[in-house]
């Protein structure tokens, strides 16, 4: 268990179309709740949760720890929206996708650990498939196989420093719309970032099928 000394807030990220999953995924039904509470209810009974900020959506609760931010035009200014909607005595903030309903408190605990101890740190799992480079729509040629020992497939909760996120978002070399990862903005700065094994039951919600995994999971 990583030390209490420390209470962090959370982001959920929440502003996607759901196009390929063809309806509201965070609103489908998960385990007697929707996909998105069953998110929110991961985090908010923690006692080093201090703040639960929905970004994109509004939601329908008056629980102390909930709060709300806009929509951005994409993943990256959504995630900023809700760094700026946290009191400026937040030190640390977690983001974690919102159809990520299934994360387990030991994930959490591990990622905060080494957030923690090196500034910031992400879940991640190794990918197994075989990954070939080719300029698509397919059919198109292959163009080599990718060494995957050095590959691994990001997750969330992403943690690190409020501060340094923001400082991150500030001075960001790229448009934001090219911005896939939370902690690839730190990256684009230098600034170290560790990955600590995932959890495969972690899955974000993407398609229908997705939705069948999880209810099977759970």
């Amino acid at each position: 268990m990583p030390s209490r000394i420390s209470k962090f807030a959370v982001i959920l990220p929440a502003g996607g179309s759901s196009t390929r999953f063809g309806s509201d995924k965070l609103s489908a039904h998960l385990g007697g709740k929707s996909v998105l509470q069953s998110t929110i209810d991961a985090f908010i009974h923690r006692d080093d949760v201090a703040k639960i900020v929905v970004a994109g959506r509004t939601i329908d609760s008056a629980h102390a720890k909930l709060g709300t931010a806009t929509g951005g035009t994409c993943r990256a200014e959504t995630v900023l929206n809700g760094l700026r909607a946290l009191d400026e005595s937040i030190e640390w903030v977690a983001i974690h996708d919102a159809a990520r309903p299934l994360v387990s408190q030991e994930l959490i605990d591990r990622v905060l650990t080494a957030a923690f101890e090196h500034g910031a740190a992400g879940p991640a799992l190794p990918v197994n498939l075989t990954i070939k480079r080719a300029i698509g729509p397919l059919p198109a040629n292959a163009r080599g196989t990718v060494n995957r020992d050095e590959l691994w497939a990001m997750q969330t909760p992403q943690i690190a420093r409020r501060d340094a996120l923001l400082e991150a978002f500030a001075k960001c070399p790229i448009p934001l719309e090219q911005v896939t990862d939370d902690l690839q903005l730190l990256e684009l700065l230098g600034k170290p970032v560790i990955l600590v094994a995932g959890d495969e039951k972690n899955i974000k919600l993407t398609n229908p099928l997705d939705l069948m995994i999880a209810r099977l999971l759970l």
